[in-house]
């Protein structure tokens, strides 16, 4: 029964960290805006959070609907990702106009929504087998948040080295991103 428990466990795990990996991807991306270490740790908790409940409310309503909406979502998730890496690429050029998707307040609630759909896919089939409720949902955040922080720390130090070109880099990295969930 141990081994049991074990070996769903690190399924769990594994799981956690692929759908993670968007996230810190994602993070590279938006960590190249010089954001404050104070609003990474934030941005983070939120992103986590958004992954607790997007594959939360798959799994209560992966039963009925699992087939026919899990499509949607994925390409739902490509095109916000897509739309949000062009808008940040062109605004480099310039430099008077307004950034549209800030890491703060809808503009946050995009982006967690964004990197977390596949996590409601996830859950949506998941709620068609017995899984650990509470495990998974807590894995699926620890490992969002952690990989998300990561990547943005990571963008930081990129910034450093690139300057104003890391902008469209990051807008590159989130529109190749949103090409990869769409065709890959």
């Amino acid at each position: 029964m141990a081994v049991y428990y074990a070996g769903e466990f690190v399924s769990i795990m594994f799981m956690a960290i692929a759908l993670g990996m968007d996230a810190f991807s994602v993070s590279l991306g938006l960590g190249m805006q010089q954001l404050r270490l104070k609003r990474i740790a934030f941005i983070g908790v939120v992103i986590g959070i958004f992954h607790i409940i997007m594959p939360f409310i798959g799994i209560l309503l992966g039963q009925a609907i699992s087939g026919q909406f899990g499509d949607y979502t994925t390409l739902i998730g490509g095109l916000l990702l897509f739309g949000i890496g062009a808008q940040m690429f062109f605004s480099a050029f310039n430099y008077e106009s307004p950034k549209l998707v800030q890491p703060a307040g809808m503009g946050l609630l995009f982006f967690a929504l964004s990197v977390s759909l596949d996590s409601f896919s996830v859950g949506l089939s998941l709620g068609m087998s017995e899984v650990r409720t509470v495990v998974t949902l807590l894995s699926f955040a620890t490992a969002s948040m952690v990989l998300t922080w990561a990547g943005m720390i990571l963008g930081r130090k990129v910034h450093g080295l690139l300057g104003v070109y890391s902008e469209m880099l990051g807008g590159s990295i989130l529109c190749g991103f949103g090409l990869y969930v769409l065709f890959g």
